[in-house]
């Protein structure tokens, strides 16, 4: 019983348990539910989960059912990102304690009954829970906004720090963590006004369907704009956590977190506008521009450590472009989490602006079903990249070292970026294919997808159930984890103690002069 208890304190009160067991929850999900479509329904796989788990599954339903999925997954990504952020953002004990337990709740308690409510039949208690879950998450969200607020003294750097701050010592950096979550309380609320219409005025539809409805509802467009926006924040939250991974400071760093900060404002603004201004896109492009470049400098300055860091333990002093390039790469979850935003651009952004600058003179032309693919596959590659950067950094957590690290984290780079480049060919592949000629084209990217979402899926596998069994062992690397976190929070206490000593003791000398 000890032992159980133990666990069970690892795994729902420190930091990288309760990561572990939202990415185990994400990872278990994905796996089931990705068998009810693709090619999985052609090989009659489909056929054997729906009757094993007993799904309902009315085709009428469809749309609302993965609506119910995509909010299930997002909430425990963003479950896992707040776990990290309260890690490695300096904050109370007890805050960090209270959001995680909060938020921890309401994911799972969304997770849980939402899919419940939308595959095993609909018992709308259910669908009550799953709401009760979202509310949750969103006053978690409060509390951290609440504990990152960067203005509080305790929190103002020094005058020689190398981070990015104000004249007065404001932490940019925290306010970028606090801005982040800020516009994902009012994008979340965006999106839940508008649920609140449901069959009052609004009805359940997928974004990419509507692509070329010339006139679509404020309801419907506020749908589409709290889609991007959420997937936006997402990818800004993650590439603040990689930054103080990677300790990213200097001038870059001073540079990169106002761009960051208007880049995330203005996106936000654009994104959410959409219900009524014409020329919303236009904001959008011109704040996701600031967020680019700012993930450009990040991989600048992060490639730069790993070469000077790499070519330093190597003991060379003027290394040549070939040994500079095995600097960059010896650690494939540093160098990835870098690579992968670059490898975005060329998958999501670029693709992105290409069709918007071109959509009236060549997407439109295409048939309807080749821009639904395109943009079905621009959401699903940039959520891939994201998940690929979290499982970089929560591996480095975890420990992985050596040939095991290597390889880990060389074939999630290779195979996930084998199967998001196959499906941009996919999806493109009518600006330079024929109709009557396709075919081959699209066998070969659906075969190489195939293959590198395989591979992922099994490394992750192989990663969790290197996990469990660790969870099993008496004095397993999760005990050691749980020791430091331990020290660590103990350690945090008594600075508070000795911060809040310090201040009533300067009242009192105030007080008795």
């Amino acid at each position: 019983m000890e032992a159980i208890k133990k666990r069970f304190i690892y795994l729902f009160t420190s930091t990288r348990g309760l990561a572990l067991v939202g990415i185990a929850a994400v990872a278990l999900v994905t796996a089931i539910w990705g068998t009810l479509s693709g090619p999985m329904v052609e090989w009659g796989i489909k056929d054997v989960t729906v009757r094993l788990l007993g799904l309902d599954l009315v085709q009428a339903e469809r749309e609302g059912r993965i609506i119910m999925l995509y909010h299930t997954i997002a909430m425990t990504v963003i479950a896992v990102e707040v776990y990290f952020i309260t890690e490695i953002v300096k904050i109370k004990n007890h805050e960090r304690v209270t959001i995680n337990v909060t938020i921890t709740v309401g994911y799972l308690t969304s997770l849980i009954f939402g899919l419940i409510f939308g595959y095993f039949g609909h018992n709308y208690v259910f669908h009550g829970l799953f709401l009760v879950g979202q509310s949750l998450v969103f006053f978690a969200g409060i509390l951290l906004c609440a504990a990152l607020w960067p203005w509080k003294k305790e929190y103002r750097l020094p005058a020689d720090s190398e981070k990015s701050k104000t004249k007065k010592g404001v932490d940019l950096e925290r306010v970028a963590f606090f801005t982040m979550a800020a516009c994902t309380l009012v994008s979340a609320t965006f999106g839940a006004v508008t649920g609140s219409y449901w069959s009052n005025g609004h009805e359940t539809f997928l974004a990419e369907d509507l692509i070329r409805i010339p006139n679509k509802t404020v309801l419907q467009r506020a749908i589409i704009g709290h889609l991007h926006i959420m997937v936006t924040l997402v990818a800004v939250g993650i590439t603040l956590i990689v930054g103080k991974w990677m300790k990213f400071k200097g001038i870059l760093h001073k540079i990169t977190m106002p761009v960051m900060i208007v880049g995330t404002i203005v996106t936000t603004i654009g994104a959410l506008s959409v219900t009524w201004l014409d020329w919303a896109h236009t904001i959008i492009y011109g704040g996701s521009a600031l967020i680019l470049v700012a993930g450009l400098f990040y991989v600048i300055f992060s490639w730069d450590k790993l070469i000077r860091d790499g070519t330093a333990d190597m003991g060379l002093e003027k290394p040549n472009a070939w040994q500079k390039i095995k600097a960059l790469t010896r650690d494939p979850l540093k160098f990835g989490s870098g690579w992968q935003m670059v490898f975005m651009n060329f998958n999501v952004s670029f693709v992105g602006l290409f069709m918007a600058a071109k959509l009236d003179e060549i997407i439109r032309v295409l048939p309807h079903r080749e821009e639904r693919i395109t943009l079905t596959g621009h959401w699903h590659i940039l959520s891939g990249l994201i998940a690929t950067i979290i499982l970089f950094y929560f591996a480095d957590l975890s420990g992985l070292k050596g040939k095991v690290r290597k390889w880990f984290g060389w074939i999630l780079i290779i195979s996930s970026d084998l199967a998001f480049g196959s499906v941009t060919v996919f999806s493109m592949k009518r600006l330079f294919v024929e109709k009557t000629a396709q075919q081959p084209l699209v066998n070969t990217t659906m075969l190489l997808t195939d293959i590198g979402l395989a591979s992922v899926l099994i490394i992750l596998a192989l990663f969790l159930i290197w996990r469990l069994y660790d969870l099993f062992q008496r004095k397993g690397y999760w005990s050691t984890e749980l020791t430091n976190e331990k020290r660590a929070v103990a350690q945090a206490e008594i600075e508070e103690q000795k911060q809040k000593l310090a201040e009533l003791t300067s009242a009192l000398e105030e007080v008795s002069e």
